[in-house]
């Protein structure tokens, strides 16, 4: 069963570490971390990656900031609370990982499958230069009755065609993870900088 579940959530990505480890929980006595992975993209920018591992698999006290990585793992969410509402927070959960050399010459690495179920109805609009975007949220089942909720972004024909999902509808998506700057309005006068993650798709596929 688990072995199953674990085939619908799969993310392969390669980049350079940014951050040292920040203890996060403890789950049966066994620490997680977390820490952001910078990844590059075709443009020759940059996603940042937010990263959740074991002590088992990865010795958090050491630096490693600067050093390259290669991880195999699942996009994960959970409800964090903040003042009066709830903050959906997403990290890639690493099942395994290794150090890597840098390779200039390489196609950036980032990759990600999903196989999940619509759970809001789409949202599909037009930029002011015309380009179509919709926006969809999919729930992935994990083991244990628990779901992550992921943000993903479709662009083009594939948001014309995603516009037309329903709510429940099963759907598989090939993608890659993206990280993307706002400003977050959090009072009258005030404003905080804050980084959204979605999954900017490349390919969707709608299960009858």
């Amino acid at each position: 069963m688990a072995d199953k579940i674990i085939e619908n959530n799969q993310v392969w990505i390669i980049g350079k570490i940014a951050t040292g480890f920040t203890f996060s929980h403890q789950v049966f006595g066994e620490g997680f971390y977390t820490m952001e992975l910078l990844v590059k993209r075709l443009s020759n920018s940059e996603d940042r990656i937010p990263v959740m591992i074991s002590e088992r698999l990865v010795d958090v006290t050491q630096d490693y900031v600067g050093e390259y990585i290669e991880i195999h793992g699942q996009f994960r969410s959970y409800n964090r609370h903040e003042e009066k509402h709830n903050r959906l927070v997403l990290s890639v959960f690493v099942r395994e990982l290794r150090f890597v050399e840098e390779d200039d010459e390489a196609d950036p690495v980032n990759q990600i499958f999903l196989d999940g179920y619509i759970c809001k109805p789409p949202v599909y609009r037009k930029t002011p230069l015309g380009r179509e975007i919709a926006d969809i949220l999919l729930a992935v089942n994990r083991p244990y009755g628990k779901s992550d909720y992921i943000p993903c972004i479709c662009w083009g024909r594939n948001a014309r065609y995603a516009s037309a999902f329903e709510v429940g509808g099963h759907v598989l998506i090939w993608g890659r993870i993206q990280s993307r700057e706002y400003m977050k309005r959090i009072g009258e006068n005030e404003t905080e900088k804050r980084t959204a993650y979605e999954i900017s798709v490349s390919k969707l596929e709608y299960i009858e």
